[in-house]
């Protein structure tokens, strides 16, 4: 059998370990894989190439994605979907797996529905695919902004400052609320809940009153600028405050040990879905368990947030 893979959208840590698990296991399995470079539109362009076990070899470790990845627009268009199908048709794929995010697997249902086997793999840093409890480089992303802010926190306690965080998550806050839980914010801000201003610096001036000099509010950038936060506070409190936006920083490096170990999981779980004859379904984690859902619940649900983990960080900063 051949099989194709792609990945689509933000890169996410772990993308590489799945590509890499996918591809060593299908050969085993006497399967060939098909890379398909740049994500959908490398289906509609035909940019592709055979992978082999030596294609794989050292990319474990790296983040990205070694078949590079686009937000194909263009993909919207009916036309340009069948002109991705027929070329699948062409190369005699039998399945194709999709590494990507809402919009990415929501791409891939397209597909599915004209017939072609899909399973997809999330991958997002925002931890934001609904089916779900887990998606592919969430760890990693939370690592990275933790040791950022565990830096900052040495010249931000030598200066007495507040420093707001900005984090990715334009719809989303899951990245702000982990990464806050994880680092000691004193407060976090996230798209799904109107920021009580006053609150925060009330909390802000409980904490000074307390003897500490350094505070951290982590907000996810869908919720507000860290600029105007900042601003906010900077009126409200009176205090110093300062900004850092870690921007893309968040995506890179090596993936941390539990993405790629949940790279290889859902890799194996993809398989063996589409050596089944499972005509679409998407890898979700499901009470510490990679099971197979169907493909389309990306269309039909949104992902909440963790609600437990929000009031948990709130009362950690009291």
């Amino acid at each position: 059998m051949r099989w194709g893979i792609l990945t689509s959208g933000g890169d996410a840590p772990g993308m590489n370990a799945a590509i890499r698990a996918f591809v060593r296991l299908a050969i085993g399995e006497g399967d060939e894989v098909l890379g398909i470079e740049r994500g959908f539109e490398g289906m509609a362009e035909g940019l592709a190439r055979l992978l082999t076990v030596s294609s794989v070899a050292d990319i474990l470790m790296r983040g990205g994605t070694m078949l590079r990845t686009s937000r194909y627009r263009a993909f919207e268009d009916p036309s340009t979907r069948e002109r991705a199908f027929e070329w699948a048709r062409q190369q005699q794929l039998a399945g194709l797996v999709v590494l990507g995010g809402n919009g990415s697997l929501a791409g891939a249902v397209h597909i599915a529905e004209r017939g072609l086997p899909v399973v997809g793999i999330p991958s997002s840093i925002d931890g934001d695919v609904p089916g779900t409890d887990y998606t592919l480089g969430f760890d990693t992303a939370v690592n990275n902004i933790t040791a950022s802010m565990d830096k900052i926190r040495d010249t931000a306690s030598a200066h007495e400052r507040i420093f707001v965080v900005e984090v990715m998550g334009n719809r989303s806050g899951q990245l702000a609320v982990a990464a806050g839980l994880a680092g000691g914010a004193e407060a976090v801000i996230v798209p799904e809940i109107a920021p009580d201003y006053h609150a925060i610096a009330r909390r802000l001036d409980e904490t000074y009153a307390r003897g500490k000099r350094h505070s951290f509010l982590v907000v996810a950038e869908g919720a507000a600028r860290a600029a105007d936060v900042a601003e906010e506070m900077r009126s409200l409190t009176g205090h110093e405050v300062k900004t850092v936006v870690l921007g893309h920083t968040q995506r890179g490096g090596p993936p941390s040990a539990h993405d790629r170990i949940m790279a290889a999981l859902f890799a194996e779980e993809a398989l063996r879905c589409l050596r089944d004859g499972n005509p679409s379904a998407m890898m979700a984690l499901s009470k510490s368990q990679v099971v197979a859902v169907p493909l389309d619940v990306v269309s039909r649900q949104q992902a909440g947030l963790n609600v437990g983990w929000m009031a948990l960080a709130e009362r950690l900063a009291r």
